[in-house]
């Protein structure tokens, strides 16, 4: 598997070498902090002359897509069908296919990275909040007047891009903190509680820290963090008080976050590398391929080779 950078992904528009790629950036980004764009899908369909899947890759960037049109979204542990309209938020760490089921497709995109968001007095934890959260709740179908409503900020947006205002970038971070926040609103009530009560002190830093660990990109890379107690030295407290932080919070141990968390990160390497199970289990921090076997059937009900085939 593949990780895309914002380069490949203009390549992939069609800009073949970096004095294109320099043509169509936004005047005066390169002395922005951070990298922003936004597109409208019909003409970007109409450029590249679309009609590929898009490929199943990990990206160095975030996306916000409101989507016109039959299509679908493959994740690793969920496959998400949208029949008309949607809301798509991708992030770095989670690995997606999209699929378009329908010759017509319109709506806009954005496309930006962490530390565009961060140059903002406003800025926010992205990947602490649902939507960027690995097994979080990533595309929304939205009605027709939600459409309309993010439509015209999605073209609030183009507009201010061409614009020669001296503030414009800020006004941007502005639009796409308005489009998260929506996005945040449309979360099921769960997955919002959730949220809420983990953003103790404790708790989010051993997200944080989970997170730090993925994805995992070598077969000579190996997790650093593996058991509750690895996690409660780092974070200097003792581990039964982690576990009472998480279980109150979430009603999770250390353990479950880990495990869910590792077997998660197991099934995309299963279905997208071609590395061994020996080479999958190492990088995991299992020293034992048989130890590895038996925590993934274990977890998900069926062997490594078992969910690969």
């Amino acid at each position: 598997m593949e990780i895309m950078s914002l380069k490949d992904f203009y390549r992939e528009m069609g800009f073949a070498n970096d004095n294109e790629l320099t043509a169509i950036l936004p005047e005066g980004i390169d002395k922005e902090i951070g990298h922003f764009n936004v597109f409208s899908t019909a003409n970007v369909r109409k450029q590249v002359k679309q009609t590929k899947t898009m490929p199943y890759n990990r990206r160095t960037y975030y996306k916000i897509s409101l989507i016109n049109g039959s299509n679908r979204a493959e994740y690793a542990d969920k496959v998400i069908d949208i029949p008309k309209n949607g809301l798509l938020f991708a992030s770095p760490k989670v690995p997606y296919n999209y699929i378009p089921l329908d010759e017509e497709q319109s709506g806009y995109f954005c496309i930006f990275t962490h530390e565009f968001l961060a140059a903002s007095h406003n800025s926010i934890a992205l990947d602490e909040i649902p939507i960027f959260r690995p097994g979080g709740y990533p595309v929304f179908q939205i009605n027709e007047s939600q459409a309309e409503e993010l439509e015209s900020l999605f073209k609030k947006m183009v507009a201010e891009l061409d614009s020669d205002y001296t503030y414009k970038y800020d006004l941007l971070r502005n639009y796409v903190l308005e489009l998260i926040h929506y996005g945040q609103k449309l979360q099921p009530d769960i997955a919002l509680y959730t949220s809420h009560k983990a953003t103790t002190r404790v708790a989010g830093l051993f997200v944080e820290l989970l997170e730090r660990q993925f994805p995992i990109t070598s077969t000579a890379q190996q997790l650093e963090l593996r058991t509750a107690k690895d996690y409660a030295e780092k974070l200097a407290i003792h581990v039964n008080h982690l576990n009472k932080v998480l279980k109150e919070n979430t009603g999770k141990t250390t353990t479950d976050f880990i495990s869910s968390r590792i077997v998660q990160e197991a099934k995309i390497l299963l279905k997208q590398t071609d590395w061994n199970v020996s080479e999958i289990a190492y990088s995991l921090g299992f020293e034992e391929v048989a130890h590895f076997s038996n925590f993934f059937k274990r977890q998900s009900g069926i062997s490594p080779l078992a969910f690969r085939t």
